[in-house]
């Protein structure tokens, strides 16, 4: 069981001042039907919430955590194909891309510490333990939720640092005919069709989606290097629908392929090299990566409406395959099948409890490296309470992991939230989280060259968070500020332990901490225009040390018009990303010292016109500046782009 817990500064007092404080204010129903970050108000027309309750779903006002949730209307506005960019426009969550990986890292955590769903699939690769973002496409009329702060206590060991769940539209939510088309800069064409359709007691969806492009150079311009272009092609195809066979009886399915390949480029390790440590133009290298994931359940309705239970198989299969002439070439096979069975009761209107039993089991095998197949069996038991009310909201989780390698663990959420006034809400939690070591830091990736380590223990966490809604002019201007202070220990990193200097993961002895301050602004502004703005403060730190790749500050000014008439709009996104560090291998040392990155600013402007019922044209710049900047040392990001097309709806 997790037992460790320290809480520093006054944040204990906060949170317990938050969790007890139960005067029975009434609250009065403010409009606030624009989505985003947590709004509070009507409960009518609120957006909801998926990724936060096991079963059905949650008004986003009666959540006690941190959540956001990007509407397909926004994702529109800002035509998002990457959903990497629009996370961008999430507080707390800094993005490091290059070719053929594009990570995450949720309030300073690690990568592989996010849990991602899509369509309430978990998609991770079970031998990194993440999820590429990079791959994962804005299908037409798809949404997306983010919850911040560990989710362990109802998700298990891959939600120690949140939840991000990626929901495409269903027949019901978007009837029939959609596509776009567009063209642009470094021969990018990208497309996307879906048809929906639904009748009384059914609905189905089918989605295809692709994306391709010569790309940019992504080496820095050292002599001859830095002229090679990084190429990407990716394609998804998915389906989804539901059908009621009796009265309060309904079962669905989910289908999805998604296929991406591209260059990429190596980073040159040859000691003595004028370029070592650079990433250099590797003419030859390829990756492709595949993946097929599906999921089937049943729900049944019973007692009136009070009590539901779901129960659901789901799996995932992920290949990845790379070409490196002068490198290491590999071949991954990845696999999960998980079982759920979740069984909801609704006590009365106010509160309710849910039980989750979860069976899963993650494969992986190094087909190049080893051919020797691993495998994690993982039996999971979670309970929740919920009560909503007028003006006070609480839940209580608690889940118990038991693993055939580990030792089993037990995690826990609470938290509670308060409407003060009509236009003031408090909420705080407190909460565990575990994540388990993947299959490639238990047992290796490429022989002689990174080496498993079974006797790695779990990473642990402890968190908490306090936080503040506040709403202006009758809900037209809301803002939300959250602090998160949260502690790790075991924290997995690579060492180069003597004689050897062997690449092998290890456990730190230190403990690894994650403070800091996010904060949201919505504002409608009249005459069509609306505001949305996010920042983040994070300080991210290992016995002290600062994390690499976590910068201090990151934020965003989202600025959207629309004619009332629905004929145009705009949008302009600015988004920040503060200095930062990462590892510095030009020194030829290993652990390599670290260096630092310089921020970057990026600017993206788009604009939309109907031409006539159902038929869009639009066209958007991205990286208007054309700033010059790195997310990850020496992978140099793509300057300006511009693109045009077309967008039908019948």
């Amino acid at each position: 069981m997790i037992t460790n817990w320290k809480l520093s500064g006054a944040a204990p007092f906060v949170i317990a001042a938050a969790l007890g404080w139960s005067a029975p204010v009434l609250a009065q129903s403010v409009d606030t039907e624009e989505d985003g970050e947590i709004l509070f108000g009507t409960r009518e027309g609120a957006p909801i919430i998926v990724s936060a309750a096991r079963t059905g779903s949650l008004s986003l006002e009666d959540y006690t955590g941190s959540a956001t949730v990007i509407t397909a209307e926004q994702i529109q506005n800002r035509q998002v194909r990457n959903i990497e960019d629009v996370l961008r426009d999430v507080p707390g969550i800094a993005v490091s891309s290059a070719a053929g990986q594009t990570q995450i890292r949720l309030r300073g955590t690690e990568a592989n510490h996010v849990l991602v769903l899509v369509d309430g699939i978990e998609v991770s690769d079970p031998g990194s333990g993440e999820f590429d973002i990079g791959t994962l496409q804005a299908e037409i009329g798809s949404r997306l939720e983010v919850l911040r702060g560990p989710q362990s206590a109802l998700y298990g060991n891959d939600a120690i640092a949140g939840v991000i769940g990626y929901q495409s539209a269903s027949g019901r939510d978007l009837e029939g005919f959609s596509t776009f088309l567009e063209g642009g800069t470094e021969n990018t064409i990208n497309g996307s069709a879906r048809y929906g359709a639904a009748g009384e007691s059914w609905d189905a969806a089918l989605s295809g989606t692709f994306v391709t492009t010569n790309g940019q150079p992504n080496a820095r311009r050292v002599n001859s290097n830095g002229v090679r272009d990084i190429g990407r092609d990716s394609y998804t195809v998915s389906g989804k629908g539901s059908v009621e066979v009796a009265t309060g009886f309904t079962l669905r399915a989910v289908g999805r392929y998604v296929r991406t390949e591209g260059d990429f480029n190596d980073q040159d390790f040859g000691f003595g090299s004028p370029t070592v440590g650079l990433v250099i133009d590797s003419p030859g290298n390829r990756f492709e990566s595949e993946a097929i994931s599906g999921l089937v359940g049943a729900n049944l309705v019973s007692a009136g409406g009070s009590w539901t239970h779901d129960l659901s198989a789901q799996f995932t299969d992920a290949d990845r395959q790379t070409t490196a002439p002068a490198g290491f070439p590999s071949s991954t096979e990845s696999d999960r099948l998980k079982a759920s069975y979740v069984s909801a009761y609704q006590i009365n209107d106010e509160g309710g409890v849910t039980f989750a039993v979860d069976y899963e089991l993650e494969g992986f095998n190094n087909v190049l490296t080893f051919d020797d197949r691993n495998e994690v069996e993982n039996v999971g038991f979670a309970g929740q309470y919920r009560y909503s009310g007028d003006v006070f909201d609480f839940s209580a989780s608690l889940r118990h992991d038991i693993n055939d390698r580990f030792q089993d663990t037990t995690t826990f959420r609470v938290g509670a939230g308060y409407q003060v006034t009509d236009s003031t809400r408090l909420r705080a939690s407190v909460g565990t989280g575990v994540k388990n070591p993947t299959l490639n830091e238990l047992f290796g990736f490429f022989d002689g060259q990174f080496i498993g380590n079974p006797d790695l223990q779990p990473e642990e966490s402890s968190s908490i968070e306090v936080g503040v809604e506040q709403s202006f002019a009758d809900g037209k201007t809301v803002v939300s500020i959250t602090y998160f202070d949260a502690e790790l220990d075991n924290e997995i990193f690579t060492t180069f332990p003597a004689p050897t200097f062997v690449a092998t993961p290890g456990n730190r002895t230190t403990q690894s901490t994650q403070r800091g301050v996010e904060v949201t602004v919505f504002g409608d502004l009249g005459s069509g225009f609306t505001f949305n703005g996010a920042y983040s403060y994070v300080d991210a730190q290992e016995n002290g040390v600062q994390e690499v790749r976590r910068p201090d500050h990151i934020g965003s000014a989202v600025l959207n018009w629309s004619d009332p008439a629905d004929k145009a709009s705009f949008n302009l996104a600015v988004r920040y990303n503060g200095e930062f560090l990462d590892s510095d291998f030009t020194t030829g040392n290993f652990p390599a010292p670290v260096t630092s990155l310089k921020s970057y600013t990026l600017v993206n402007l788009n604009a939309r016109y109907k031409l006539a019922d159902g038929l869009t044209v639009f066209g958007r710049v991205e990286n208007l500046l054309d700033d010059d900047y790195e997310s990850i040392f020496t992978f140099v990001a793509p300057g300006i782009n511009a693109l045009f097309g077309f967008e039908a709806r019948f």
